[in-house]
């Protein structure tokens, strides 16, 4: 069973998230499993004024994925951080390119699932995660999200990202929090459990 981790990220909380999903995921016997980023967009000089340029070089040896790849694959768990409530423009560009794949259901039947980040505690996490389904759906895509077994989504003591749609992050305003051990554990659990049904259903 393949699972593929696509992420794109700007200062590297998405990948922080990305590579404890993998780790999850990693857990389920017999699953392979692979992390890819999606093309940047922007131009160098802007990545370079914005800090994101520096920031990348942490997971520049990440693979460029191209949208056949994806039909190679089980599960498909995807991160973008938000963008005023929607997915990055990198991660949208992305999928406007799967309308090949979409025309062969080359995707029909796959595992789908999304995690995300935010600057602030309700800066559109949720409407994120959701508004990504939408184009899983058209793909026919089964799509995972994290059930209530993982009771950390539920954590009142500290402030946390998670819920029944997806592992997520709160970054602060300025960047400068990293993903919490609370939010961690949650997108291992995704990473994990997405895994094992994407096995299940492939007859593992």
């Amino acid at each position: 069973m393949k699972a593929y981790v696509v992420f794109y990220s700007s200062y590297g909380h998405v990948y922080t998230l990305a590579e404890a999903v993998a780790s999850g995921a990693r857990e389920v016997p017999g699953a392979e499993v692979s992390l890819f980023q999606v093309p940047e967009l922007m131009p160098e000089e802007a990545l370079e004024k914005s800090g994101a340029k520096a920031a990348r070089a942490a997971f520049a040896h990440i693979p460029v994925i191209v949208p056949d790849q994806l039909a190679q694959a089980d599960a498909l768990i995807f991160g973008t951080p938000t963008r005023f409530g929607m997915m990055a423009a990198q991660m949208r560009n992305l999928l406007d390119q799967t309308g090949g794949l979409w025309m062969k259901g080359a995707l029909i039947g796959k595992v789908g699932s999304v995690f995300t980040s935010t600057a602030t505690q309700h800066g559109g996490q949720e409407s994120t995660l959701l508004s990504f389904h939408t184009t899983l759906l058209h793909h026919g895509m089964v799509i995972v999200g994290v059930p209530y077994s993982e009771q950390r989504q539920m954590t009142l003591s500290e402030i946390t990202g998670g819920s029944p749609y997806g592992a997520s992050t709160i970054t602060g305003g300025d960047g400068a929090r990293r993903p919490s051990e609370n939010e961690l554990a949650i997108a291992r659990f995704q990473g994990k459990h997405v895994a094992q049904i994407a096995k299940k259903l492939a007859g593992g």
